[in-house]
């Protein structure tokens, strides 16, 4: 758990290890980072129990992957709910506790962001937002485009009804990021 202020309550995540990570004698290697954000619906656990073997995956490409819980946030900071900063929550906060308490390689070019759904998109927003927190992105079946769906997934609970707030929703859209990238900012991969 971690405290957040931008929150205001503690939010779990998991950490997964690469098993060499407690060998006696690799106690000065450290590891790139992978963040994993949960789809709508998810949470912490999600990527742990349905997706894969983290564990194995960790081990063999001697990575840590964090998984946060996203709790149906799309990743953002809301203009509109009082504390639910969760963009805020995973750069300010997450990113920091996460390289201050493990080996990590604090370093852009070794810290990648994926997720699934409205994880792709969260991760999408987070990376092209934070190009100088994290040097790799993902998006697994991401939303990118966030307009047609505005009676959807809870958005309008944080950003507010789409017809009378709609400048809003244009900005919260990974969609209307892209035109912000410039050569070589990001290294992006879509599934």
């Amino acid at each position: 758990k971690v405290e957040s202020e931008c929150l205001q309550k503690a939010i779990k995540s998991t950490v997964v290890l690469p098993a060499q990570y407690f060998d006696a004698d690799m106690q000065e290697e450290q590891y790139p980072v992978v963040y994993l954000l949960n789809g709508y619906g998810g949470d912490y656990k999600s990527w742990v129990v349905s997706k894969g073997d983290l564990d194995a995956l960790a081990s063999d490409y001697g990575v840590i992957f964090v998984c946060p819980d996203g709790q149906n946030s799309w990743y953002w900071d809301s203009p509109v709910v009082k504390n639910y900063n969760f963009e805020s929550y995973i750069i300010t906060e997450l990113v920091p506790y996460i390289d201050n308490s493990f080996r990590t390689i604090p370093d852009k070019n070794f810290r990648a962001i994926t997720g699934l759904s409205m994880g792709g998109h969260g991760a999408l927003w987070l990376a092209i937002r934070h190009s100088d927190v994290f040097g790799v992105a993902g998006s697994m079946s991401g939303g990118v485009n966030i307009i047609p769906f505005p009676e959807k997934w809870e958005m309008k609970k944080l950003l507010g009804d789409y017809a009378t707030n709609k400048e809003v929703w244009q900005k919260h859209t990974v969609i209307n990021l892209v035109p912000t990238l410039k050569k070589d900012q990001l290294k992006i991969i879509f599934d």
